[in-house]
């Protein structure tokens, strides 16, 4: 695209399906790897990529030409590949359908990194669902329960069974 001079920071969120603890430390640095070739050959910049068993995070300074749902789509479709080929999970992985994405400006990029390579302690204090409703909150972005990943309705469940 001549003449267009753009960065915009984008935050993507996204679980595995169910929230299953599936990401190992004996290959998510594999898997970050991977998922950060496809990042740079879409011609984006990754600035962080990080998460927890059950999730990841890749932070990106996206140029004007990305379409963020096809890279989302890409990234999840082919690391799940990944992932099953290289025979990482002995279950059957899948990531949950959608994702979050939120933007933030230059001022903000050290702070939102340094969030991302501390998952692994920043998740000893708080749950993922807890997480990803905050992020939802702070940006205003309105949500339906149903239409939000499965988790919602998982821990609907077991408060449910828990005050039988």
């Amino acid at each position: 695209m001549a003449d267009a001079y753009t960065r915009i920071y984008i935050q993507v969120v996204f679980a595995v399906k169910n929230r299953k603890a599936l990401i190992q430390p004996a290959w998510e640095n594999e898997l970050y790897k991977y998922i950060t070739g496809i990042i740079q050959n879409k011609g984006q910049k990754l600035l962080a990529i990080n998460g927890n068993y059950d999730h990841i995070h890749f932070f990106i300074g996206m140029r004007a030409n990305c379409c963020l749902s096809d890279l989302v789509r890409e990234v999840k479709k082919s690391s799940t590949l990944f992932i099953k080929d290289k025979k990482f999970s002995p279950c059957h992985f899948q990531w949950q359908k959608g994702y979050g994405a939120f933007s933030y400006n230059h001022s903000q990029l050290g702070n939102i990194i340094r969030y991302i390579d501390n998952q692994k302690e920043h998740h000893k204090k708080q749950v993922f669902r807890d997480e990803f409703l905050i992020f939802l909150k702070k940006f205003d972005i309105s949500f339906r329960d149903e239409y939000l990943f499965d988790f919602l309705k998982i821990d609907k469940n077991v408060k449910l069974f828990n005050k039988i």
